[in-house]
């Protein structure tokens, strides 16, 4: 029998865009994932704005991801209290998946700064980094007990900061989000001023 291949992949998500689905798609697909499971994140502790209320970034993610086979949208991290960190919801997996191999993907940005997580070396020792490259982020130097896992996908100059201030400021953002994710966001009134 051959081993389970279970994918983490968390984020604000705040709002998902169309890097975010394209970095779950190469995951799926090279990594021949039997399950990739995204994670809004609850409290992020390392960001130093206040996140969209979660009802919206879980019902965004649910859009964002549909239609993308053996992936679940999950909310635990949203239900968690308390600080959110990717070690908990590791373990959590790992109690789920008793002996399958661990994948956590994961932009080249967050790459550089994983050996600031809670226990990163905790997390190095359970899964394998995926991680996909990202336009002007500086190649991670990571230590040599991270196992890393490079995806091969088309770098995409796409942040959701970027979308929030484009929206913000009242400019047109439709083409880097999904559609259904698009109407989500104006029926909402979401990252605007209105």
């Amino acid at each position: 029998m051959t081993q389970r291949r279970v994918g983490m992949f968390g984020g604000a998500f705040d709002p998902p865009h169309r890097a975010h689905r394209a970095l779950a798609k190469a995951g799926l697909e090279q990594l021949r994932l039997d399950e990739l499971r995204v994670f809004p994140t609850g409290e992020a502790w390392h960001k130093d704005r206040p996140l969209t209320p979660a009802v919206h970034r879980l019902a965004m993610a649910r859009l964002a991801f549909e239609g993308l086979p053996r992936l679940v949208v999950d909310d635990r991290e949203l239900r968690r209290s308390g600080p959110t960190y990717s070690i908990d919801t590791l373990r959590e997996l790992r109690g789920e998946n008793p002996g399958a191999e661990l994948f956590l993907l994961m932009g080249e940005d967050q790459a550089g700064g994983f050996t600031r997580w809670r226990e990163w070396e905790e997390i190095a020792r359970m899964a394998t980094l995926a991680v996909a490259e990202r336009p002007h982020a500086a190649a991670a130097a990571l230590p040599p007990q991270v196992r890393l896992q490079q995806l091969d996908l088309s770098p995409m100059d796409l942040s959701a900061s970027d979308i929030r201030a484009r929206l913000t400021g009242g400019q047109d953002a439709s083409h880097l989000v999904d559609p259904p994710v698009a109407s989500y966001i104006d029926r909402h009134h979401l990252y605007s001023d209105i």
